[in-house]
C-alpha cells in the first residue's frame, strides 16, 4: 500500500479531526445559482435566480473587476426538532463573476422580486468623451 503525503500538509489525526469538526459546524457548502448576462447599450444587466432569498439576505461585493454575490436563505427550525431533509434545499448561493474594468461598480443598482435578483451596471464613460462633456458644460 502506498501513502502519498503532501509535503506542506503533514498528515496527522488531529488535523483530520479538526477539519471534520470545522466542516461539520459550518453550513452545507453554498451552491452556484443560475444566472443570465445581457449587454445593454449603456451597461450590463445580470439576472441571478435565487429562489427563497429575501432582500435582507443578499450581499453584493466588488473587488476590482470581480462581482461577488452571496444570497442567504432564511433558515428555520421546527418546534419539535424533527428532521426536514432540507439540507440541500436550504443551501445558500454564492456567485463570482469577472465582468471587467469597463463597468462603473459604484453606480450598481440591484433589485430582488420573487427570487430573481437583477443587477444593473452602467458602463464607464471613456476619458476623452467625459472630458469633452465637461468642456461643453463650461462653455
Amino acid at each position: 500500500m502506498n501513502t502519498i503525503i503532501h509535503p506542506l500538509k503533514p498528515a496527522s489525526r488531529s488535523t483530520r479531526s479538526s477539519e471534520a469538526t470545522s466542516s461539520h459546524k459550518t453550513n452545507v457548502a453554498a451552491r452556484k445559482p443560475h444566472y443570465d448576462c445581457q449587454e445593454l447599450a449603456d451597461g450590463l444587466r445580470v439576472t441571478v435566480y435565487v429562489p427563497g432569498v429575501e432582500a435582507s439576505g443578499v450581499e453584493i461585493t466588488t473587488r476590482g473587476p470581480d462581482l461577488l454575490v452571496t444570497a442567504r436563505k432564511s433558515h428555520f427550525v421546527r418546534v419539535n426538532f424533527e428532521a426536514l431533509n432540507l439540507e440541500g434545499v436550504q443551501r445558500d448561493y454564492e456567485l463570482s463573476l469577472r465582468l471587467g474594468r469597463g463597468l462603473d461598480y459604484t453606480a450598481l443598482q440591484a433589485e430582488i422580486a420573487d427570487g430573481i435578483l437583477t443587477l444593473t451596471l452602467p458602463k464607464k464613460q471613456p476619458a476623452a468623451f467625459a472630458a469633452r462633456e465637461s468642456l461643453a458644460y463650461v462653455a
